[in-house]
């Protein structure tokens, strides 16, 4: 049996992880998406355990307490993490564990995993990230400000991981990340 390996996915908001991720999972359906936590309230239509795991602050804080996440932050006032047990279990199976996270989490990873496979999902421009995060049509004013000004710090750090995959064509960036991903 082929030995497991965990990949992690990260970008800043908007960059189009979870669309990569979803067209990734329908060529590749052998991946496994890990599915993290949150204390955040679900939105319309998401579901416990596929969306995320939704959690209490309280259950959240002890799930860290006793190490039980590979990763974990706070954002905006929730928080996210990765729970250990699944990711390890699907790995010691031999399987591709997919990981798409946020940019702190994902640094966070190579601590806790340093074989991990981290690739860091770019834009094309910080003009076409806001035009992306506009077309949304999912946030205010302020919370789209917010998340440019994020993006141009967590920009930053996109050296610090293996792979860059800038998304400027879908189907470009699908091919090198599945390189990215099996050949190695």
């Amino acid at each position: 049996m082929a030995s497991g390996k965990l990949i992690v996915l990260t970008g800043p908001s908007g960059v189009g992880k979870g669309t990569l991720v979803r067209a990734l999972l329908n060529r590749h359906p052998e991946l496994y998406l890990s599915v993290s936590a949150t204390t955040r309230s679900p939105r319309e239509g998401e579901v416990d355990g596929q969306a995320y795991y939704f959690l209490s602050k309280s259950a959240f804080e002890t799930m860290i307490e006793q190490h039980q996440l590979l990763e974990w932050a706070e954002y905006a006032g929730n928080y996210y993490g990765t729970p250990r047990a699944k990711v390890e279990e699907k790995i010691n199976q031999g399987l591709l564990v997919l990981l798409e996270i946020e940019v702190i989490g994902a640094k966070a990873i190579k601590q806790s995993f340093p074989d991990a496979l981290r690739i860091f999902i770019l834009p094309p421009s910080v003009e076409e990230l806001e035009h992306r995060l506009r077309s949304r049509q999912t946030d205010e004013e302020a919370a789209i400000l917010r998340r440019l000004e994020r993006a141009k710090e967590e920009l930053k750090f996109s050296e610090e991981f293996d792979q860059r995959i800038v998304n400027d064509d879908l189907e470009v960036a699908l091919q090198e990340l599945e390189a990215a991903i099996f050949s190695n």
